[in-house]
């Protein structure tokens, strides 16, 4: 039902009061995002308009990787300005939302398991706040971060992924920023993608949408068009916290649809229960 619609009118269906909150997976692309309007940055806008309005956020960033897990615990988190080369005006933009540390010390004990350590002087990185600037630009709603840990499998990433569940029911939007494809030492301004990245991008949408998640926690399996695909994870991994925490009840829809700079996807999905 769900693929027909246009993203407005899947958003238009969902349910505005939901005992799930709806989790996304956006993919971010270039900081540059952050200060642009375009068709990226308008369906982020669309998705903050029109999405029940969140008691907080978790964001899982591409841009946060540590050796153990980690959880931002603090209480006014910087803008961190990770990247380098792009103009002034970027580097000029804030998002300072607060941070949500109750929220994050509560994640901390349900996550007991994973012997997450708290990390009291984090700032929000760009795989954060270029997504949430266009998409609640009031910076009013607390948010609070869960880092990568890579002593981690990626089976046991997704299993971390499900435990997060309990937020939803809080009322709390879970927020995956990450890129299914994304190899910038390939990337291009041309205006068609590799074969390759275009084909990777199609087989993880039909994985997704028949929920053979274990395929995509397997994703070497997929050979090399995988390998050029995915060179390093940490934009990979996102998406497989955002798929933990699908059930049953909710809808899928795929947005942003589109590959960029030859090797990169932005393809991007939100998952809700409909009215």
């Amino acid at each position: 039902m769900a693929e027909s619609l246009t993203l407005t009118e899947y958003l238009d269906t969902l349910d505005p009061t939901p005992d799930k909150m709806p989790v996304l997976f956006i993919g971010h692309g270039s900081p540059m995002n952050a200060i642009e309007d375009n068709e990226f940055t308008n369906s982020w806008k669309k998705v903050g308009n029109k999405i029940p309005t969140p008691k907080a956020v978790l964001c899982i960033s591409a841009h946060w990787e540590t050796t153990e897990t980690e959880i931002q615990t603090t209480e006014c988190p910087k803008t961190i300005y990770d990247f380098y080369g792009f103009p002034e005006e970027l580097f000029n933009k804030r998002y300072p939302a607060p941070g949500a540390t109750a929220l994050a010390a509560e994640t901390m004990h349900h996550l007991n398991a994973y012997q997450p350590k708290k990390n009291d002087v984090r700032g929000y990185d760009h795989g954060v706040w270029s997504v949430l600037l266009p998409m609640f630009p009031k910076a009013d709603i607390p948010v609070f971060q869960l880092s990568l840990s890579r002593s981690l499998s990626f089976a046991q990433h997704f299993e971390l992924g499900k435990e997060l569940n309990f937020l939803r029911s809080r009322g709390v939007l879970v927020l995956a920023s990450g890129n299914i494809v994304h190899n910038l030492a390939m990337s291009k301004y041309i205006h068609t993608a590799y074969d390759w990245a275009i084909e990777f991008d199609a087989v993880v949408k039909n994985a997704i949408r028949y929920e053979e998640f274990s395929s995509l926690v397997n994703y070497q399996d997929y050979g090399a068009m995988a390998d050029l695909a995915i060179p390093t994870c940490e934009h990979y991994l996102p998406m497989l916290y955002a798929l933990a925490l699908k059930e049953k009840k909710d809808e899928l829809f795929f947005f942003n649809e589109k590959n960029i700079m030859a090797s990169i996807s932005m393809r991007s999905f939100i998952i809700g229960r409909m009215r």
